[in-house]
């Protein structure tokens, strides 16, 4: 069976889900108890106190709140609310969450699942509208889920409560509302698995998370100009789907990576990076990427809206892969 829910629902019910299924999974964070975003509504109410609690606005001390209470055997949620946050509390997420399990020889492991709604086009302003992809791939010791679904997200969310190594749920902003199916019961997608969600032969379009559905918006218009285009979502970016974005390119010879984050050094950038070491045979014209300009995002939505990424943008650089005009 399916139910049509919302993407922030879903990642509720995989909370209820596990939280049911494991005792040792406990929820922290910012306002949890009051679900700003609706994520954690209810869970308060069916689990109690002792296994969801508010903690203080300090993200440097819930971080390590966190990696204590991991030490101690739980599986830890933390709310960050939004990914700016994670900067706050970087000194314990790089190094100690990133850290301890090499540095102990694996005595400890740290199964913690950070949630932490990214991303602009809300008018939230620098300060609460970054994408930091960048930063936590580097890390390394760290998992980077980036869900673009309802379905997708509880069953990422799933597999990030489960892994044993610290893991970043990173929320699509102002995606929460958005629709779709999402199977009944133990629903689990697998982290460093891509998702091919529309086959093609001319063109490539690598995307995640919040730019998935644009990206299959711009495919729409470009399969009315003539292109078949592919679109693979990668769903986690750490572990990465290496053999999935090879796969694409090696069909179509043409790539453009859609992507949230601003341009140096992105997530774009990296996967470009594969490609040029792994795929490169394959390749018929450069690799593309649609990004942010390298500037912290406005408040006005004036100014905001034409530094993300979005269909025309993808058009004109399409036409150009291909040697022709693609109307808007």
């Amino acid at each position: 069976m399916m139910a049509r829910i919302r993407l922030i629902q879903a990642v509720n019910r995989a909370l209820f889900e596990e939280m049911e299924r494991d005792p040792k999974v406990i929820l922290i964070g910012e306002d949890v108890e009051a679900s700003i975003f609706g994520d954690t509504r209810g869970l308060l109410d069916r689990f109690g106190p002792d296994r969801v609690r508010n903690t203080p606005i300090s993200e440097a001390t819930l971080t390590g709140m966190a990696v204590g209470a991991a030490a101690c055997g739980y599986r830890l949620v933390l709310h960050m609310m939004f990914s700016n946050f994670i900067y706050t509390g970087f000194d314990v997420i790089a190094n100690q969450m990133a850290k301890l399990r090499l540095m102990t020889g694996g005595q400890i492991t740290l199964p913690i699942t950070v949630i932490a709604n990214y991303g602009g086009g809300r008018s939230t302003a620098a300060q609460h509208s970054d994408t930091p992809f960048a930063p936590l791939m580097n890390l390394s010791g760290v998992e980077v889920a980036v869900p673009s679904t309802p379905a997708n997200a509880k069953g990422l969310m799933k597999s990030a409560i489960r892994s044993d190594n610290p893991t970043f749920f990173l929320e699509p902003g102002g995606r929460g509302g958005d629709s779709g199916e999402v199977p009944d019961g133990d629903y689990v997608t697998p982290l460093g698995k891509a998702e091919l969600i529309q086959e093609g032969r001319d063109l490539s379009l690598i995307t995640m998370g919040s730019m998935t559905r644009m990206s299959l918006q711009a495919a729409r218009k470009l399969e009315q100009a003539g292109v078949s285009v592919e679109v693979l979502d990668m769903l986690s970016l750490v572990p990465l789907d290496e053999d999935a974005v090879l796969a694409t390119a090696a069909k179509t010879g043409r790539v453009m990576i859609i992507d949230e984050s601003r341009d140096r050094c992105s997530a774009a950038s990296h996967i470009s990076a594969v490609l040029a070491e792994r795929g490169f045979p394959s390749l018929r014209a450069p690799v593309r990427r649609i990004t942010v300009p390298d500037t912290a995002l406005p408040y006005a939505p004036s100014a905001e809206q034409p530094l993300l990424p979005n269909a025309d943008r993808v058009l004109a650089a399409a036409g150009k892969l291909l040697g022709k005009e693609i109307p808007s």
